[in-house]
């Protein structure tokens, strides 16, 4: 007992020592995946701004050429034959756009799970 007490009065404790670092440790550990959550979040706040113009250019153009095409239709049959065109660009811009945003999530699923195992973020 006198041992404890000498060891407490010159605070030798390795298992304070050992406390403190791994205090340490779960406050970089903390600290790292709150800062990699911030970039997560910022990061995704771009890729929404980004796809927002690119969506909006891209329904801009789809719409300038279906008013274009349906100027330019004198006949029952050329309307019919631009309806159809117009909505197949609609189904592959949407077939795209669709590809575009599931490999992104599979993107951000990965990262997610990089972060939450503790390894850090390209």
């Amino acid at each position: 007992m006198s041992e404890l007490s000498e060891r407490a009065a010159f605070g030798s404790f390795p298992a304070a020592a050992n406390a403190e670092a791994e205090a340490a440790k779960l406050n970089q550990g903390a600290l790292e995946f709150m800062l990699g959550t911030q970039k997560m979040m910022l990061e995704e706040m771009v890729f929404l701004g980004d796809e927002m113009l690119e969506r909006t250019q891209t329904e801009m153009h789809l719409f300038t050429e279906f008013v274009t095409k349906m100027a330019g239709a004198h006949s029952v049959r050329d309307i019919t034959t631009m309806c159809q065109e117009c909505g197949q660009h609609q189904l592959d811009f949407f077939r795209r756009d669709s590809e575009r945003l599931f490999k992104h999530g599979e993107q951000m699923i990965a990262a997610t799970s990089n972060l939450i195992s503790g390894r850090a973020l390209n």
